[in-house]
């Protein structure tokens, strides 16, 4: 099969959607399809084709990450689409470079796959000011219900895609398909003991102190004020229990502020944005993994640190409870009390005990191998294009 994949950011951009779309391109390939990957690229002045990846020249938005945004229409993009003949098209964002997906899936009478990934009413701030924030909302649910309606097949990571979709109005089934790891970059081996006493020093954390982290972009969105609060509240200093919070984004400085005015700055440490490959080494200094967003669909992220085998301790999130479950590959909590509570039972656990729970956790992540997720993604491929082609023959 032949698939071609839009989406606005890719390889150079660290995030979520850049993390799946690369795994389900590799997934896809390992079982002998041909993928072509069509993204935006703010470096380019031209559209040029390289390593199975169609580079759209695109303007960068400094408000958005810093991401690239490509004009949704363009001739010579088509004609390359064109060539590539894909037998679907799969739309992975929505901006510029996904409505171009839409267009050519219309021009070619090709079916079209849309994956929501974003819960974007947690974002619409990026875009719009404040005052204008419920006008655009609304527009915003008018352009992903279009997009919706066009589609021949609907997928989200969780049920909150689901949710969402259908208090929009769409009437059409999501199939709920995981995120995918990466199992060969993340796996469960422990930091070599010099450079884990090497990071200690660097950044004044005790040699016996517990370490947790958090890993995304650090967004208001994501929540990690309260993470922080938490600990002022629950997490003293002879606890030994140490946050690293790793990422980067618009909020650090108000964060780093709130730490410093909250008094954690000894347990509560910014490690600062992190390439995705050298991700591994920081989950391997760490006992758990730990976050308090709720914007998440299925966090990439928590999935990686669970890949390497770190317990989960997540804030109760009615429409995700099922992923984190309850002394199986992690706990959940809802008050800064519990969030210590559990904090200190992973401390305090016998190396049997933890060893038994990382087991545990490390099966977790078997459903979401690239493999797993790509064979899943392809089900709904072959699904589109049958019955598309039923749909012709009757027209």
């Amino acid at each position: 099969m032949r698939i071609a994949l839009f989406t606005e950011m890719y390889l150079n951009d660290i995030n979520g959607v850049v993390t799946h779309v690369r795994a389900l391109t590799q997934g896809l390939r390992s079982m002998g399809h041909e993928v072509l990957v069509v993204t935006a690229d703010a470096g380019a002045s031209r559209h040029y084709l390289e390593d199975g990846v169609l580079h759209c020249p695109a303007l960068r938005v400094r408000r958005i990450y810093g991401y690239g945004a490509a004009l949704p229409i363009s001739s010579q993009r088509l004609a390359l689409i064109r060539s590539f003949k894909p037998d679907i098209i799969h739309i992975h964002t929505e901006m510029g470079v996904g409505l171009s997906g839409l267009a050519a899936a219309k021009l070619l009478r090709k079916p079209l796959v849309y994956t929501l990934h974003t819960m974007y009413d947690n974002y619409i701030y990026y875009v719009s000011p404040r005052l204008f924030i419920r006008t655009a909302t609304y527009f915003s649910h008018k352009y992903l219900k279009l997009l919706a309606k066009n589609a021949n097949a609907l997928i989200g990571p969780s049920r909150k895609c689901e949710e969402f979709f259908h208090n929009l109005g769409v009437k059409k089934s999501v199939s709920v398909i995981r995120n995918p790891v990466e199992l060969e970059i993340f796996t469960p081996l422990s930091a070599p003991p010099e450079e884990d006493r090497a990071f200690r020093a660097a950044h004044d954390l005790p040699p016996s102190a517990m370490l947790v982290c958090f890993v995304g972009r650090i967004g208001s969105e994501k929540n990690v004020d309260t993470l922080i609060r938490f600990w002022q509240e629950a997490v003293p200093p002879e606890d030994g229990v140490c946050l690293l919070v790793i990422g980067d984004g618009p909020a650090l400085p108000e964060l780093k502020n709130l730490a410093l005015k909250s008094g954690v700055t000894d347990r509560v440490v910014f490690v600062g944005r992190v390439e995705h490959e050298k991700l591994p080494f920081y989950y391997r200094l760490c006992k758990a993994y730990i976050t308090a967003s709720l914007t998440d669909t299925d966090s990439i992220s928590l999935l990686e640190g669970s890949a390497t085998g770190l317990p989960a301790l997540q804030l109760y999130d009615e429409l995700n409870k099922e992923r984190v479950r309850e002394g199986v590959n992690g706990f959940v909590f809802k008050t800064a009390a519990e969030m210590g509570e559990k904090l200190r039972a992973v401390r305090d656990m016998t190396p049997e005990a933890y060893a038994r729970l990382r087991e545990a956790v490390l099966r977790s992540v078997d459903e979401v191998k690239a493999d797993n997720v790509a064979g899943s993604v392809l089900r709904v491929y072959r699904q589109c294009i049958s019955d598309s082609e039923q749909k012709r023959r009757k027209d």
